[in-house]
């Protein structure tokens, strides 16, 4: 259906990915298989489509990494179809609009699912990352990549913030094996890019 891939299942939670727009941004949605609800990450673009996913696969919420203009595209369309988008208060001035507003260090209920909310600055200010409970499963948005942190050189940007955000609040949380599910491009592990942490910091970017 639309291109878009079952990436990782276990007994009680299914997570799908498909890319979406100009600039080939990873839209994520994770579902609950008991009760069929599931929430999406990133109403990015190509809003016809994002839909279709959302109603197939049981879409209740759509929760927002951040507000940069590439994962931000469909918001509207998917408010007008009923569905209740959320963002971290210091981005929900950089959406068309929204309905509830992301507090950190919290749970947001997807079923019987829970996203542990992780609030990460430094790509903007109000970057968030959501770990899926009892799972290897984080969505780090354009805070972490493969190879290094997400750009900062935007307005609103800090590397100094983006890099401590990584290190106390994703590599000295989560383990080796955590799977990252970044805003673009492939997929790595905690253990893959955190030895890495001082070269990024030497080279600046």
């Amino acid at each position: 259906m639309d291109n878009v891939e079952l990436v990782w299942s276990d007994a009680s939670a299914e997570v799908y990915r498909f890319v979406v727009g100009p600039i080939a941004n990873n839209v994520y949605v994770v579902r609950c298989r008991r009760s069929g609800e599931a929430a999406l990450l990133d109403a990015a673009n190509e809003h016809e489509r994002l839909l279709r996913v959302a109603t197939g696969l049981g879409v209740t919420s759509v929760l927002e990494t951040h507000g940069h203009w590439d994962h931000i595209g469909a918001v509207e369309e998917v408010r007008a179809a009923g569905i209740d988008v959320w963002v971290r208060a210091e981005d929900a001035a950089m959406l068309p609009s929204y309905d509830h507003v992301i507090e950190d260090d919290t749970m947001h209920a997807v079923g019987h699912l829970r996203l542990r909310t992780v609030h990460t600055p430094g790509h903007t200010p109000g970057s968030i990352c959501f770990a899926l409970e009892n799972t290897p499963m984080l969505f780090t948005g354009d805070t972490l990549f493969p190879g290094g942190p997400g750009n900062t050189a935007s307005e609103g940007g800090s590397f100094s913030t983006i890099i401590t955000s990584i290190e106390e609040r994703l590599f000295r949380v989560y383990d080796a094996a955590t799977t990252i599910w970044p805003g673009h491009g492939a997929p790595s592990t905690i253990g893959t890019e955190r030895p890495h942490l001082d070269e990024w910091v030497d080279r600046g970017w």
